[in-house]
């Protein structure tokens, strides 16, 4: 969920927080970025969709704060459909569907979307976007710690995200340009419902009350980042243009 801490924060002696922040996004960009064989993306365009990824911190923020409230008047917070709508739902939905809108309207039409990989660098970069952000807020607020953990998972879970975002938005524009418009309508959907429904999984496991959740949400992550890594080594090897 996206958090936000005070800006005057970010100026004063914390350089090296900011640091920690940012550079393990910057390094799964460089690697997805290289990932990209046939014909990379103009810096322009990237830097945009970093950019959209961010812009979409500051509108998830406010429907999650909406969702909360509604939720809150409804049911419980210790149940479990709180639990399920909340993460799913408030947080899932509203991430990865402002994610996908920005990226859809930045990128859709784009006349440099012309691989199928290309669609998996653009939600990698949007998503990445967003992560970079959220991630100098948490950790400004809670230190060094924070920034070690999520480097190794909330940063490469939103990495994640991104790539079976990606891999279904690639494909639609591929079925698009062929004229199978029906193909690429359902593709498009799944390009949101797959993220939106890891990411909720992801944040379900992490925050579930058990007496062993760590070793869930540890499988959970490795199965998922064994799964992204697969899906980037398969779909650059098989680029095409499209």
């Amino acid at each position: 969920m996206v958090v936000y801490a005070p800006y005057r924060f970010y100026w004063g002696p914390n350089l090296l927080l900011i640091a920690a922040a940012v550079i393990p996004a910057v390094a799964l960009l460089i690697y997805v970025y290289r990932k990209d064989r046939l014909d990379r993306e103009p810096s322009s365009l990237l830097l945009t969709l970093i950019l959209q990824g961010i812009i979409s911190t500051s509108l998830a923020v406010y429907t999650e704060r909406i969702g909360v409230r509604l939720l809150s008047a409804a049911l419980s917070e210790h149940t479990v459909p709180y639990q399920l709508i909340f993460n799913f739902l408030i947080v899932g939905l509203s991430e990865e569907g402002f994610k996908y809108l920005l990226l859809y309207r930045r990128t859709w039409r784009s006349p440099h979307f012309n691989c199928q990989f290309d669609g998996v660098v653009y939600a990698v970069f949007v998503s990445l976007g967003f992560a970079l952000w959220e991630n100098i807020d948490y950790v400004v607020m809670y230190g060094l710690d924070t920034a070690m953990i999520r480097a190794v998972t909330a940063i490469p879970g939103h990495a994640c995200f991104g790539v079976f975002m990606g891999a279904w938005y690639g494909l639609a524009r591929a079925h698009e340009n062929k004229g199978n418009a029906q193909h690429s309508r359902t593709c498009r959907r799944l390009a949101l419902i797959c993220p939106v429904l890891l990411h909720g999984l992801y944040d379900f496991i992490a925050t579930a009350d058990r007496t062993e959740p760590a070793f869930y949400f540890l499988a959970f992550i490795l199965l998922m980042f064994a799964g992204a890594y697969a899906t980037i080594r398969r779909l650059s090897k098989q680029d095409k243009y499209i």
